[in-house]
């Protein structure tokens, strides 16, 4: 019998399409792809994982997110999982340029908000069963208002909450600054600018008053300074390692009044300018919920 070569053909390519199909689901190619969300009603956290709320003589705002970067990617099976020994499943490149270890900011990837800021194998991931998740954040770049004589104005607002991190230079929003040495957790820069006048300051904030969530404090703890933000899976994440389609994380920051400074003058309004010359105190994230999406 005489085949139709139009059949023939049409028959190849199904067959094709299915082994293509086929092998774009094995485990090997299936990812694991971490997602950044950025909520501002979230509940506000301390260091230790309890709601808080903004104490006497401080100011804050829920600052609008452009990007953020990590540095190290941990889920851990229990409570009593020390730091370190669940699955890590990346850790940022870092350098000792500036004379101690510190992260590379120049190496730095960043995400926004429901963007992916890690993506992984299926297979680089030990089958298992997750109950939390660990994220060390490492460079923030957002909006807040700031006020100056006259008017509040729209600013930008690049922070470092990593450990320590080696920067070169970083763009605020328009400005450079070139820095060259390691920056401790808390440094920070802010840029502003109206017809006429324009503002850009750096600083630091005090040494642990950047807040990193951690309701595994008592079980198990983090070392102080290296912003390894803990939450609890909305759900536990089983991992078979047989999954034939990705599997996605979504990491939901809490932003509630998270960008935080002393205030002079109970106005509740950022002023670095004299005579107000308010300091920022605090710029870590105010807790974390992963949930498998």
């Amino acid at each position: 019998m005489k085949l139709n070569p139009f059949i023939t053909v049409a028959a190849a390519t199904i067959a094709f399409a299915s082994c293509k199909k086929s092998a774009t689901n094995t485990p090997a190619a299936v990812k694991v792809n971490f997602i950044f969300k950025f909520d501002s009603t979230q509940v506000r956290l301390n260091g230790i994982g309890s709601p808080v709320t903004v104490p006497a003589g401080h100011g804050a705002q829920s600052p609008r997110f452009n990007s953020m970067s990590a540095h190290y990617v941990e889920l851990t099976p229990s409570a009593i999982t020390p730091l370190g020994t669940g699955a890590v499943v990346y850790r940022a490149e870092e350098v000792n340029t500036g004379g101690s270890n510190a992260i590379d900011f120049s190496k730095a990837k960043f995400a926004g908000n429901n963007q992916p800021f890690l993506s992984i194998p299926l297979n680089q991931l030990t089958a298992g069963t997750y109950t939390y998740l660990r994220v060390s954040l490492a460079y923030q770049n957002y909006n807040v208002y700031v006020s100056i004589p006259g008017q509040n104005i729209d600013a930008t607002v690049a922070s470092f909450i990593g450990f320590n991190t080696y920067i070169g230079s970083y763009k605020i929003k328009d400005s450079t600054v070139t820095v060259n040495a390691n920056k401790k957790q808390g440094y920070w820069a802010v840029e502003a600018s109206v017809p006429g006048f324009g503002l850009v300051r750096s600083g630091q904030a005090p040494e642990g008053a950047t807040t990193v969530p951690n309701p595994l404090f008592a079980t198990s703890a983090v070392p102080a300074g290296s912003c390894v933000v803990t939450g609890a899976f909305t759900a536990p994440l089983i991992v078979t390692g047989n999954e034939t389609s990705d599997i996605n994380i979504q990491v939901s920051l809490s932003t509630n009044k998270s960008f935080e400074w002393t205030e002079t003058d109970g106005n509740n309004q950022y002023n670095p300018l004299p005579p107000n010359n308010d300091q920022v105190i605090d710029m870590g994230i105010r807790g974390m919920i992963p949930s498998k999406l």
